[in-house]
């Protein structure tokens, strides 16, 4: 059951596709197609108080999503000094994203999204997950409402100013 405020996470269609099991934790195939990358990352960036950076903890290249000042409590660790995930180079197109683990296991669970490689390991906590590039419009939405979700648990605002309820709770 839904609420106004959610939406269900539909299944990932597919299987997942092949990533490196070390760091750089790298997505290997179905890449997603250039422009609906750039249409990802132009929405994490257009969020409130989100600025552009370069990644303090990922490949060169990467650009990296900060929310200096939170706009409202966060219900996330703050990880890597306000960056709160970022997206790959469009050789890749992955995102990594700090979710509540919750979260992390409903992605990973529906196939959108698997732990980063180093939370196996013990180096980070289940918090960290690598979001798959979407590879179609419906994947995109499915994507934005992640990365909106990730956003408002390290400290986003929620707003909208077409009134819609942003993520997936």
């Amino acid at each position: 059951m839904t609420t106004p405020d959610q939406t269900a996470l539909p299944v990932r269609p597919g299987s997942p596709p092949a990533t490196t099991p070390t760091n750089p934790h790298t997505q290997l195939g179905q890449i997603a197609p250039v422009h609906l990358q750039d249409r990802l990352r132009d929405h994490a960036l257009s969020l409130p108080g989100v600025r552009r950076g370069i990644s303090r903890v990922s490949v060169p290249g990467a650009v990296a999503f900060y929310l200096d000042e939170p706009l409202n409590p966060p219900t996330m660790p703050d990880l890597f000094g306000g960056e709160w995930g970022h997206i790959h180079p469009p050789s890749d197109g992955s995102l990594h994203l700090n979710v509540p683990t919750e979260l992390a296991e409903r992605l990973i669970q529906a196939g959108w999204a698997e732990y980063h490689s180093l939370v196996g390991r013990g180096h980070i906590p289940p918090l960290v997950v690598m979001l798959y590039g979407p590879r179609d419009e419906a994947e995109l939405t499915v994507c934005a409402s992640a990365v909106e979700e990730a956003y408002l648990a390290n400290g986003g605002a929620r707003h909208d100013p077409t009134g819609r309820a942003l993520g997936f709770s």
